[in-house]
């Protein structure tokens, strides 16, 4: 281990905190050996944020796990390059050097990491309070007493309301953004000099995501610590990030301060990434939806839209009129419910044909379960289902059958959605044969047309999912919607997963297929961003109810209720001068949903307060849960 000795701290100030130069990481196979990170250089200062951005694949996560040297365990060599991390007390550790010991030593002390995906990083089996307290035991010498209560101390930083009970809880009875919050209050408990960030908000609802960032950018001015933050979200870059690095295949591509990078993007793989970036407000004097013009990553070149404009929406094709559906979650000693989850409380709106309606919301607001209600993928309690005056609900199982060749759905997770012992010919050949639409030399003759019309080669029709990028896969997944001819699909949450650029695409392509074949979206989503781009309406969802309703322009140009506001509020601004972190952090979570049996929310009436533009007059506070 090279040690140098302690200097002042202005002159400490100005030596970077970490500093990477010409990594090289390689993982071997049976198949050969993929060189992940080519010749990575960069420097991280006290106080600084250094995002680094770039698409699946590119090398980020390998980055963050080389430098915690932990890239080993997944199957990774660093077979060159250099890392050095500068301690608190000023010693140089060359981390390549260091034994495993001195490596254990370092973690959570001097350097810690915030994962992507805390419920596969927390322990199951413990309180999240004894998780925190250990850390504190390992490296600050603590006793068990002092630790718990530093514990909660800890907590209450990351904002977490009655720490000192959560601290008892364990993983599974804390949501996602307090599972979140733990992560950071273990990874900040002994203060390291660097925290590393490997995708932390990518799966959260969006105010949560912007509690969460607001939480580190403030911990971050309190304690001075370096950030390499990684993500490929150039919204929450445009917040966070001091200085940008652009990672392609492995290698930085372009690199400089983060106002620079966003006001004048130099390599074209940049142009591509902002090119995709949906920027709310952007379409506010524009009423209808709009494709993305995107760029060519290899050389700059703009991809033009098929089109300027969709042609308007037609006559109503679905109706949805007041269903209730709820879920039990208690019951009594004869198995009657006495709480219960309301995740729709007299919902009701009209789709039009050639139309896309989207639904949004946070996690538990009834979204998805709207979407599964629809095409009767789950029973309803109360209320009816039009479609071409036809009720869905009251249907006899054929004629239900017959109506979903009609009524199609697109799933948030294509990998999930698809069998992984069938080829995915046959994945979207099964709805034809189920059918029987078609014959069998035509059946594979529609796969091959609706693959190429997905954007994929026919020839892939023998390929099994694994063998997919999650953007093509997701592609296999609308092409299989569109094998029957729908006039209706509902995409949950089908683009929440994908890269920045491959969404946009996505988005294009679901569009063009809707100019081409008239079809009716309903478009489950929490990013507002995408929203704005492909919604002619859109319904704001809060604890299971429609809050407000009406045309894009005015619900996202002009929103009344408190929610919306709020929701709007939280979405980043993909644009460093217009940072609004700091005003974030006091966003109040989600209440629950669960409710006593008996005990019914207030469901007011929308009002219309603009030419098609509906909200409820409520309360907030009426439509908590127990």
């Amino acid at each position: 281990m090279e040690r140098a000795d302690t200097k002042p701290d202005s002159l400490q100030d100005n030596l970077p905190v970490l500093e990477v130069k010409n990594l090289r990481v390689q993982f071997s196979s049976d198949s050969g050996t993929t060189t992940a990170v080519v010749d990575e250089s960069f420097v991280i200062h006290k106080g600084e944020t250094l995002a680094l951005v770039g698409e699946s694949g590119s090398g980020k996560s390998v980055t963050s796990l080389s430098v915690m040297r932990l890239v080993e365990h997944g199957g990774g060599k660093i077979v060159n390059g250099s890392i050095h991390l500068r301690c608190r007390d000023g010693r140089l550790v060359d981390l390549m050097k260091a034994s495993r010991s001195e490596l254990q030593a370092l973690r959570g002390s001097e350097v810690a990491m915030i994962f992507q995906e805390p419920m596969t990083s927390l322990n199951p089996v413990f309180t999240v309070g004894a998780q925190i307290a250990e850390s504190l035991t390992l490296h600050r010498g603590m006793s068990e007493a002092e630790a718990l209560k530093e514990a909660v101390r800890l907590l209450e930083l990351v904002r977490i309301p009655d720490a000192e009970r959560v601290a008892m809880r364990f993983p599974h009875q804390l949501s996602g953004g307090m599972r979140q919050r733990v992560m950071i209050a273990i990874a900040l408990a002994c203060k390291p000099q660097l925290l590393i960030a490997d995708e932390p908000t990518t799966a959260l609802d969006v105010t949560v995501q912007a509690q969460i960032l607001a939480l580190i950018a403030e911990l971050q001015k309190e304690i001075g610590m370096a950030v390499l933050f990684i993500t490929h979200d150039m919204g929450v870059v445009a917040q966070i990030a001091d200085r940008v690095a652009v990672m392609r295949y492995g290698e930085i591509v372009e690199e400089g301060k983060a106002v620079d990078i966003f006001d004048a993007p130099k390599h074209p793989y940049t142009q591509a990434l902002l090119s995709a970036v949906p920027r709310l407000g952007s379409l506010k004097d524009i009423p209808h939806p709009c494709f993305f013009r995107l760029i060519d990553p290899d050389n700059g070149r703009v991809i033009e839209p098929p089109s300027d404009k969709l042609p308007p929406p037609g006559d109503t094709i679905l109706e949805v009129n007041d269903i209730v559906k709820t879920f039990p979650v208690r019951t009594d000693f004869w198995g009657k419910p006495t709480y219960v989850v309301r995740a729709c409380d007299h919902v009701s709106f009209k789709l039009r044909q050639g139309e896309t309606l989207s639904i949004v919301g946070e996690s538990g607001c009834g979204k998805s379960t709207t979407g599964r209600a629809l095409l009767r993928l789950l029973d309803i309690d109360s209320g009816d289902i039009i479609y071409r005056d036809r009720s869905l609900v009251h249907m006899t199982r054929r004629d239900l059958q017959h109506a979903r060749r009609d009524l199609q759905m697109i799933f948030q997770d294509p990998y999930a959605s698809l069998d992984p012992r069938q080829t995915v010919g046959y994945s979207i050949a099964e709805p034809l044969m189920i059918h029987n639409v078609c014959s069998k030399s035509e059946m594979w003759d529609r796969v091959a047309m609706l693959l190429k019309r997905v954007g994929l080669s026919p020839d892939m029709a023998n390929r099994y999912p694994h063998e997919f990028s999650g953007g093509q896969r997701q592609r296999i997944c609308i092409a299989r919607a569109l094998a029957l001819q729908p006039k209706v699909i509902v995409a949950d949450e089908c683009v929440a997963a994908l890269d920045v650029s491959i969404r946009a695409q996505v988005v294009n392509l679901m569009m063009e297929l809707q100019e081409e074949m008239g079809l009716s979206y309903i478009f489950i989503s929490h990013d507002m961003g995408v929203v704005e781009r492909i919604s002619h309406r859109v319904a704001v969802m809060y604890l299971g109810q429609i809050v407000e309703m009406g045309p894009r322009q005015s619900v996202l140009g002009h929103p009344y209720h408190p929610y919306t506001q709020k929701l709007l509020s939280a979405v980043p601004i993909a644009d460093p001068k217009e940072r609004n972190l700091l005003k974030l952090i006091n966003l109040s979570d989600l209440p629950s949903p669960v409710r006593r049996v008996g005990d019914e929310p207030v469901v007011d009436p929308l009002v219309e307060v603009e030419p098609g533009h509906f909200v409820a007059r409520h309360q907030i506070g009426q439509m908590s849960g127990a």
